[in-house]
């Protein structure tokens, strides 16, 4: 986790900012209203023609096209498909950035929409349907909004923003990097140098015109483990012939499920271990050779990450030798925890709450979902929040989950993630921070 920062403006936690940051405020929010058709009729031209990971070519030129349109400076190609818009204000002040992801997923939709993706693409080598499955549609619109209100008061703002369009939140394809890891490694937090960054996320099981926030870990490290156990082949009819990796593996994964409900101090930390596909054998009265078995590790807390790690590495080679097979255990860490910097977020609460309503303003539990906006957190002070954008009238139980063919997003919401976003950066440099 980064180095802890202290800002000498923070101190009381409150938002005294000034008359003329007041004035400003109700001017982009007035200006925010004005976009929200524009900003939906984005989102839906994403969501018709979505791109998947490291391919959002189309998606990349659309959003460059739109931030130079604003006299915004415009970077492409940072992390492949990357788009980055920098908009120096008239005044002298911090680095603001603000992010929203680009790829969609490899879905088939469902819903009847008049702009339901008819996409179709190539993931790892298959054939796919494509579709906005997860709300980056809504994200690069709500975000292209908060451009246009920022750029209508360009010689007011007090400092710089950096608006970071991300590809490949999701994941590279197989054999390649992307996403946020590659974005920092190629310097997008760099010239100018960013001091803080916010992003918001959409979400179909949270009331439209809420705002759910949690200071420090809010989204779990995402973690895959890949197991390999040998056996030693025999007829399916004489198994003391040989060393059966299945029945192995059926120990293992039983063991390992020991792991969260013995070995985690639950009443601090959440953490799950999952393992979801097992691949081994080709005939039914063959007992296999080989085995091998993926899953993932989701974890709030890098300590109790670390413990984790080392217990499957034991329990896995321990089980297998005890039946006479041998194992070999891969873990590869995919995203960090999804910290939000808690001095950070104790200041900015308050700019949320006179945006939203201070009860509309919600501190949420933590998720085991992970979110690859945990990199950028690593390098520099972050705070991530979710936007209501659940169906009206409908209840949680009834709505579709993220990653489904029949995901729905309510736009009305999307307004209210314009001014969020707005009103974070404008706060943020009247707040001036001293590091």
């Amino acid at each position: 986790m980064k180095k802890p920062i202290i800002y000498l403006a923070f101190l009381s936690f409150s938002m005294a900012v000034s008359a003329q940051n007041t004035a400003l405020k109700a001017k982009t929010n007035q200006k925010a209203e004005t976009l929200e058709a524009k900003v939906i009729a984005f989102r839906r031209d994403f969501h018709q023609n979505p791109e998947l990971s490291n391919r959002e070519f189309k998606t990349a030129e659309k959003i460059a096209n739109q931030l130079r349109a604003l006299g915004i400076e415009v970077q492409t190609g940072i992390g492949k498909t990357g788009v980055v818009g920098i908009l120096k204000g008239g005044k002298p002040g911090p680095v603001v950035a603000l992010r929203a992801d680009m790829d969609a997923l490899p879905v088939v939709e469902r819903v009847d929409l008049p702009f339901a993706s008819k996409a179709t693409g190539e993931y790892n080598g298959q054939a796919v349907g494509v579709m906005h499955a997860c709300g980056h549609d809504s994200h690069m619109a709500i975000l292209l909004g908060t451009a246009e209100v920022l750029a209508s008061v360009k010689n007011d703002i007090k400092g710089t923003v950096k608006f970071i369009f991300q590809p490949a939140e999701e994941g590279a394809p197989d054999g390649e990097e992307g996403g946020a890891a590659l974005m920092v490694k190629e310097g997008v937090l760099q010239n100018p140098k960013v001091d803080v960054i916010f992003g918001l996320h959409i979400s179909a099981q949270t009331e439209v015109g809420k705002i759910n926030y949690r200071p420090k870990g809010y989204m779990a490290s995402s973690d895959w483990f890949k197991i390999k156990i040998k056996g030693k082949q025999a007829h399916g009819a004489s198994p003391w012939q040989g060393v059966d990796p299945i029945v192995t593996a059926s120990q293992i994964v039983l063991g390992l499920q020991t792991i969260v409900s013995r070995n985690v101090n639950l009443t601090e930390s959440a953490a799950v271990v999952s393992v979801g596909k097992i691949t081994s054998g080709v005939r039914s009265n063959i007992i296999p050779e080989e085995l091998e078995m993926d899953g993932t590790i989701r974890t709030l807390d890098s300590k109790v990450q670390e413990m984790i790690h080392e217990r499957i590495k034991k329990i896995v080679t321990n089980i297998a030798e005890s039946a006479g097979a041998t194992a070999e255990v891969n873990i590869t860490k995919q995203t960090l925890i999804t910290y939000n910097d808690p001095i950070l977020t104790a200041a900015m609460v308050p700019s949320l709450e006179t945006t939203a309503g201070k009860n509309n303003v919600v501190l949420a539990p933590a998720m085991t979902g992970a979110e690859d906006f945990s990199f950028y957190q690593d390098k520099v002070p972050g705070l991530f929040i979710f936007l209501g954008g659940m169906p009206k009238g409908k209840a949680v139980s009834e709505t579709a989950s993220h990653h489904t063919p029949d995901f729905y997003i309510d736009e009305s919401g999307f307004v209210l993630g314009v001014k969020a976003l707005t009103n974070l950066t404008l706060d943020y440099m009247e707040l001036k921070p001293t590091k």
